[in-house]
């Protein structure tokens, strides 16, 4: 009985095994049945399409999405003879001017309606090449001769003329070349000024003389641009003739005075949406003047906008696009009415949005270092005096505690002003290699702490994380940050989950206006089950001050905090969320190569060696803020050093020129008006070489490191100081 139990799973997992492996078999097949077909049906469509065309009088060529040929019949091998190509353009080549613009223009046209045409002028005389899509992926192509004096086009032609990227013309239709008296190679020959700007009415010289027309640009490849030649303002347009526009794959509307749609074509229809129809208002399908847009239709109607181009927000649900609308004044049976042509400005507008949001951010950083600095200043001299204070009080004094409580908010200030650095990205870090798991261990108790009872937090780790390198103590900061605003988005409890993973990526990941490059990366991803964050306010969350909590219970300052930390870090952080379901921060930190871990250091015990007292040696101090000079002034003298005081840099160098003078250390501000810190000091150490140097101040060490580093026997003390602090270093400094 037992040997039977035992047996009976194996049995069962090898039936389930052969199950699945059949279930795997008959969709194989059942695919390959499909593929089969497919390809049967498209033999046969194109049997078909060989039998309808083989015998037909016009050059006809079968082709499929990509261009190459898949059949030609007897008429078009006898037109092109030893030109036939394996491809339709190659094919082309010598009877087009320009066929790869030609053949994509008709091919999209075809996609989009099923068929498209257009009249050419070519070597041997007028020919129409016309598409037509035949199924998916096929493509019927036939060239006609046209009898001489034939219009170009049925109905009215636009002039239109293909450019290269030198401002050569490369085409003309028939309709530009009538406009034009003839074939123009440049289009300085055509237009009267240059650059042709597209949207606007241009002067040119034409066969009967000087005209204006409205130029509207289109996107033809390979750096190529079709320009359209539309009717100029004040130029009367025919109700038939804005047949004309119809297929011009430039977006048009025609407006009454009133702002109401009148009529408008299909690439518009495209641009706008659903919400496009006639007599609905302009500003019922876009917005963004700030203003009322009939107030922008009148005064462009009386001639006194200030400028015909305006960009505008399109009120699409679907998605963002911003057009960039050009109004021209046109009559219509002796009434007034308005061409607004529509250029396509989404990617315009975005790249506007990522430079103002740079530039703000920018200001915001060197805004929030120099308050971090002068901040500094102040801290220092409250802590100070402070200190100079406990010296006199013992813990028995009633003023004791006061004192106490002032030095810990004033260190509280300065957590505070650290955050403004680390945004800013000047706070001095102490890189070390790093496990995450290691980090997120020593982590997870302080954590648990923070999220409290009815948060459950998860952690989970990539079996193979590669070393990073950051600086611990900030690291943690951000990841308690991220912990801690997730908690608050859970104000009912829920999960938050911190996953580590080893991520490679092949090609850059472009997402939020920042590109990530290739190469390997540790990945952290914090995520909760929270009420998430708007849209609208998503893109603002890394900016300082902004907070979606209440007043009084978040500073804004976190996120931006946790911002500046990994920038410094040389890593991205990046945010997703949906509103209702949660949010996921996801940070990405560069892995370190073999090679550096390897030249690491091995960690070891410093020890250090036990030294004299303090009180042996003279102290020349420079500082230009008066209260931070006199706490350190006192703080020193309180441990018997000998101090001469200097308020700027040539104060100090005046001081030195009396060569009598013994001066064992140099403490110095590193920023002060006139000449800073490492300056002077470079100059004194040219007549005393062996005086060692403190670096003092409110900015981050990496802000002068490199002037720094070619100081011999030179330290930095980061502002804001206490008396121990000052006073040991100046002491280790010494010995």
């Amino acid at each position: 009985m037992g040997v039977l139990g035992l047996a009976a799973p194996d049995l069962l997992a090898r039936q389930a095994l052969y199950a699945a492996a059949s279930t795997l078999v008959v969709m194989s097949l059942f695919l390959l049945l499909i593929a089969y077909r497919h390809k049967q049906q498209n033999a046969q469509a194109l049997k078909v399409l060989r039998e309808f065309t083989l015998r037909d009088g016009s050059p006809t060529l079968v082709t499929d999405s990509e261009g190459d040929v898949l059949f030609a019949n007897h008429a078009a091998k006898r037109r092109f003879d030893k030109d036939l190509d394996e491809t339709l353009t190659g094919t082309l080549q010598t009877s087009l001017a320009n066929p790869a613009g030609i053949v994509t223009r008709l091919r999209t046209r075809a996609d989009l309606e099923g068929s498209a045409s257009e009249a050419m002028v070519t070597r041997r005389g007028h020919v129409r090449l016309t598409v037509h899509q035949a199924g998916t992926d096929v493509y019927i192509w036939r060239l006609e001769d046209m009898p001489a004096g034939s219009p170009a086009h049925e109905g009215p032609a636009l002039p239109m003329l293909l450019i290269g990227r030198t401002n050569a013309v490369l085409y003309m239709n028939e309709a530009a070349r009538t406009l034009a008296g003839g074939r123009v190679k440049t289009l300085d020959r055509l237009f009267t000024s240059l650059p042709v700007m597209p949207g606007t009415v241009c002067d040119i010289t034409g066969a009967d003389g000087p005209a204006r027309v409205l130029v509207a640009e289109v996107d033809a490849g390979a750096g190529r641009r079709a320009l359209y030649l539309l009717p100029p303002a004040a130029e009367t347009i025919a109700q038939d003739g804005w047949a004309v526009f119809q297929d011009l794959p430039v977006p048009l509307l025609k407006v009454s005075p009133e702002g109401d749609i009148e009529a408008y074509n299909r690439m518009a229809a495209s641009l706008i949406g659903t919400a496009l129809e006639e007599q609905v208002s302009l500003s019922d399908v876009m917005e963004g003047l700030g203003r009322s847009i009939t107030d922008w239709l009148r005064e462009t109607l009386a001639g006194r906008a200030a400028q015909q181009s305006e960009f505008l927000r399109l009120k699409r649900t679907d998605k963002e696009v911003f057009v960039q609308v050009t109004l021209n004044r046109v009559t219509e049976e002796s009434k007034p009415a308005l061409i607004a042509v529509l250029n396509d400005a989404t990617e315009l507008k975005s790249l506007e949005a990522q430079f103002v949001q740079s530039q703000k951010m920018q200001a915001i950083g060197q805004l929030a270092g120099g308050v971090a600095h002068d901040f500094n200043n102040l801290l220092t001299a409250i802590s100070g005096h402070c200190d100079l204070l406990l010296l006199r009080h013992d813990q028995g004094d009633p003023d004791f505690s006061d004192l106490v409580q002032i030095n810990q908010n004033a260190n509280r200030a300065a957590a505070l002003v650290g955050q403004l650095l680390a945004f800013s990205r000047k706070q001095t870090l102490r890189p070390e290699t790093l496990d995450m798991r290691d980090t997120l261990s020593d982590l997870t108790h302080l954590l648990n702490r923070l999220v409290g009872e009815k948060v459950t937090l998860t952690l989970s780790h990539d079996p193979v994380l590669h070393p990073i390198r950051a600086d611990k103590r900030q690291l943690e900061q951000v990841l308690m940050n991220l912990v801690v605003n997730a908690r608050d988005a859970m104000p009912q409890g829920g999960e938050i989950r911190v996953v580590t993973e080893c991520t490679d990526l092949k090609e850059p990941l472009e997402r939020d206006r920042v590109s990530v490059p290739p190469g390997r990366y540790v990945t952290v991803k914090v995520s909760d089950e929270g009420t998430g964050i708007p849209p609208d306010k998503l893109q603002k969350v890394f900016e300082p001050f902004f907070t979606t909590k209440k007043t009084g219970e978040g500073t804004g300052l976190g996120l931006s905090t946790a911002y500046g930390i990994i920038k410094q870090t040389g890593g991205y952080i990046f945010v997703d969320s949906t509103v209702g379901h949660g949010t996921c921060f996801t940070l990405y930190f560069p892995v370190m190569e073999e090679s550096e871990v390897r030249a690491q250091p091995a960690p070891r015990e410093v020890v250090r060696k036990p030294v004299g007292k303090h009180g042996d040696g003279v102290i020349l101090l420079v500082e230009d803020e008066a209260p931070v000079r006199a706490f350190a002034s006192r703080a020193l003298r309180l441990r018997g050093y000998t101090v001469l005081e200097a308020d700027s840099a040539e104060a100090a160098l005046k001081t030195l020129e009396d060569q009598s003078l013994n001066i064992d250390v140099f403490v110095t501000d590193v920023v002060m008006p006139g000449m800073d810190g490492p300056s002077w000091v470079r100059e004194a150490l040219k007549d005393r070489p062996g005086v060692r140097v403190v670096f003092v101040s409110g900015y981050a060490e990496d802000s002068f490191g490199e002037a720094q580093m070619k100081i011999p026997n030179s330290v930095f003390l980061p502002k804001p100081f206490s008396l121990s602090d000052l006073t040991d270093t100046v002491h280790r400094q010494l010995h």
